[in-house]
């Protein structure tokens, strides 16, 4: 990376007159290393919510064999949301620890830490060998699995957008996304083929294990390519001017995030809550509606096996499509692209379910596709529209503690919650009311955001992907 200074001005007494302009330029190469070494901690991550998702009555009959299946799969959605409620302590630990001793060395001690966590998993007795202390120790997992999620997804963010040049931080950002998709169709199709081909008995007593072991060599892969990275731009200047970070800054930074900066906190958390329900209500629970819910309601369903084939086709065409609507923000801004995601919310949420409802492979794909194309509108965007809220000095933190708070209170317990409510109601559509209702909510958070693209992050110079486009970025300022 370098520091280009100056810009062409009028030509005087035959010299060039140089003023005096900061903009970083990095190589394309070490941008690409630093998308993939952020977005693998997302593959590894999702990788492991994919097979949670689709192995969950396997899970349920392994650790909950002595309830009914009703409470069993609220006990296993809860397990799932228990990540959830750590994940705001990840971020308050992680999150200034990023901001002081820097991006890379805590975003390697997260991936391998969630990767632990993952193999785990694999290797706990269920409860017909140790009772009760079968769930328990599920719980300590995915509690490890939580907290070094915590500080995870808030730094690759951060990571991503700090190392990409201005007019393209939208579409590179949504590489992290792309990660997301990526392990989560990993986890899915290794689920259904061991569903599809193995015996109930061998997939009962050894099967589901075998995605959560290959959590290991992912989570080492991750660490390497962590480490082979330098810091980034914004973090490598602003640690030159204060030599001293790595003192006892973090009541400081705690002071400014919620009280100085309170404002973009609400406004990401709101951002936050749109962009985590459609998730998690696509990937966490339609999976359990469609082949669960609807059948004990006396609705048609599907089988376990088609609802796995048909989600993980519209995570293909999600990975497909999401960078260029990454690139498409960088050219229209990203407020417009996120509004139009929440308006979809509130108006076509009732049809997409009403589709997913009817039990026919075709509209049920159709349904899944346009709660697809919902969560497109966020995925793509809020990786670079996040990170733009906060100044540099508290990036990682306010990112890291905003987007927690909010995904543990309203993105992990979406399954949970709905399945809850569901079954209290007898109300099948509940799920699209709660998408309605967040999409009105992220529409007055986007409402109060400023407009970042093509615009440097607060507090960072601005950044350009070779010596031309640093040029002309000097020549217009």
């Amino acid at each position: 990376m370098a520091s280009l200074r100056g810009s062409d001005s009028q030509k005087s007494d035959g010299q060039h007159q140089w003023a005096v302009k900061d903009i970083t330029v990095t190589e394309p190469g070490v941008i690409r290393r630093a998308v993939a070494a952020a977005a693998i901690g997302n593959v590894t991550e999702w990788f492991d919510f994919g097979v949670y998702s689709y192995l969950e009555p396997t899970i349920r009959k392994v650790f909950f064999t002595g309830l009914d299946q009703t409470t069993g799969t609220i006990a296993t959605l809860g397990l799932f949301a228990a990540a959830f409620l750590v994940r705001p302590f990840g971020g308050l630990f992680f999150g200034p620890l990023g901001d002081r001793i820097g991006r890379t060395k805590v975003l390697s001690l997260t991936v391998i830490l969630m990767a632990i966590g993952t193999f785990c998993i694999g290797i706990i007795p269920g409860a017909a060998a140790i009772g009760v202390a079968a769930p328990m120790l599920m719980l300590l997992a995915r509690l490890v699995q939580g907290f070094s999620t915590g500080g995870e997804y808030g730094g690759a963010m951060t990571f991503i957008a700090e190392y990409a040049p201005d007019r393209r931080r939208g579409f590179l950002c949504s590489w992290l996304e792309f990660g997301t998709l990526t392990g989560y169709a990993m986890g899915a199709t290794l689920s259904a083929l061991l569903t599809t081909y193995l015996p109930d008995d061998a997939l009962l007593s050894w099967g589901w294990r075998v995605p959560f072991l290959i959590a290991g060599p992912l989570g080492v892969i991750g660490l390497y390519l962590r480490m082979k990275l330098e810091e980034t731009p914004a973090f490598a200047k602003i640690a030159a001017e204060s030599q001293e970070r790595e003192g006892n800054q973090t009541l400081a930074e705690f002071r400014s995030i919620f009280v100085k900066h309170w404002r973009p906190m609400v406004v990401c958390m709101g951002l936050v809550l749109v962009f985590n329900v459609t998730n998690y209500m696509l990937t966490a629970y339609m999976p359990t509606f469609m082949t669960e819910t609807l059948p004990a309601h006396g609705n048609a369903g599907i089988s376990s096996t088609a609802s796995q084939f048909l989600q993980i086709a519209v995570l293909v065409v999600s990975m497909v499509l999401i960078t260029f609507v990454g690139r498409l923000s960088d050219r229209v801004g990203r407020r417009p692209v996120v509004l139009f995601g929440c308006a979809m919310l509130v108006v076509l949420s009732v049809p997409s379910l009403l589709l997913i409802r009817s039990g026919s492979n075709g509209t049920v794909f159709a349904g899944l596709m346009l709660m697809g194309l919902m969560l497109l509108c966020f995925n793509s965007t809020m990786p670079s529209t996040l990170p733009a809220l906060f100044p540099t000095e508290i990036r990682y933190g306010g990112l890291s503690i905003a987007f927690n708070i909010s995904v543990s209170l309203f993105g992990g317990t979406t399954a949970a919650v709905t399945s809850l409510l569901v079954a209290t109601t007898n109300d099948l559509n509940m799920p699209a009311y709660y998408l309605m209702g967040a999409g009105i909510i992220g529409a007055l958070a986007i409402w109060f955001a400023k407009e970042s693209a093509r615009k440097a992050l607060p507090g960072s110079p601005p950044a350009a992907t070779d010596e031309q486009e640093a040029r002309e970025m000097a020549s217009a300022q």
